[in-house]
């Protein structure tokens, strides 16, 4: 429960003026907005400035063709998470802001899927808000959602002190119910009516999400989730068949960015207990 209501009460967004102020969509970001995972991508930028080892980006890259095959892993996150919070203690948020805006503009913004992009377009030209709902760290979606001209973003919240982060979460990571926790704390913030809003996800793990909105829609669906939608009779979309990939016009804007080390390394500590430890080195 804290990690959900912690991502409403962090939720970053945009001032709009929604034309229907009862109804919103709600997107899960990594294989729905985008192939793959955002912070996988976020690390490989970082790495290509210094901030990692080849070691590391080897163990990312492993995770990243794991998750781009439906092999999402608690576990593995969880790793990703201890090791993200342990590289970004005593870093300041706006350290990394810029480094963000141009990982986005450089790489991120060429893995977006044309179609969900195009499904986010209806929910805003039926004047309904959209938000970003991810395990990702809340700067990092928040960038994604200012990028992509949405109303805002939901995601992992972390402590920080006088901008600069502690190493501790606010909560959990938001994955799992925990999601579905923050759109519900959010709808009832925001006075929005679940019945008429709609959720996008491509993995089982958010099928809470999808249940307690009137519109649920699976996206490059995981088998289970899949299977879920069919006996349900969920709308499906997947558009991995099509592997084109839209470059995004983007907005100026600033945002800042927790996650840097956490980039995937799902497969990092299992090596590192077998090969000696990893250290993270920063830029000078």
């Amino acid at each position: 429960m804290v990690a959900g209501q912690a991502a409403a009460e962090a939720a970053q967004f945009a001032p709009q003026t929604p034309e229907d102020l009862t109804a919103a969509a709600f997107f899960d970001v990594d294989n729905t907005i985008m192939r793959g995972a955002s912070i996988f991508y976020l690390g490989r930028g970082l790495y290509r400035r210094g901030y990692f080892q080849t070691r590391e980006i080897a163990g990312m890259a492993w995770a990243q063709a794991q998750f781009v095959l439906g092999a999402e892993n608690l576990e593995h996150m969880n790793e990703a998470r201890s090791f993200a919070l342990t590289f970004i203690q005593g870093r300041s948020v706006n350290e990394l802001s810029a480094v963000t805006e141009e990982i986005f503009d450089q790489v991120m913004s060429n893995k977006v899927w044309p179609g969900t992009l195009a499904l986010t377009r209806d929910h805003l030209d039926q004047g309904q808000r959209v938000w970003l709902v991810t395990a990702a760290p809340v700067e990092i979606a928040a960038v994604i959602a200012r990028k992509l001209g949405l109303t805002g973003a939901m995601g992992t919240v972390a402590e920080h002190v006088d901008g600069v982060y502690t190493g501790r979460l606010v909560g959990e990571v938001l994955h799992g119910p925990a999601k579905a926790e923050a759109v519900a704390a959010l709808a009832a913030r925001e006075g929005l009516d679940l019945q008429r809003c709609a959720a996008y996800s491509d993995s089982g793990n958010d099928i809470p999400m999808l249940e307690i909105v009137g519109d649920p829609c699976a996206v490059n669906p995981d088998r289970e989730l899949r299977a879920v939608a069919k006996e349900r009779g969920w709308r499906v979309r997947d558009y991995r068949r099509r592997r084109r990939h839209v470059q995004v016009a983007v907005a100026a804007g600033s945002g800042a960015v927790l996650g840097a080390a956490v980039a995937g390394v799902a497969a990092v500590r299992a090596s590192a207990r077998s090969s000696g430890s990893v250290t993270a080195q920063a830029p000078a």
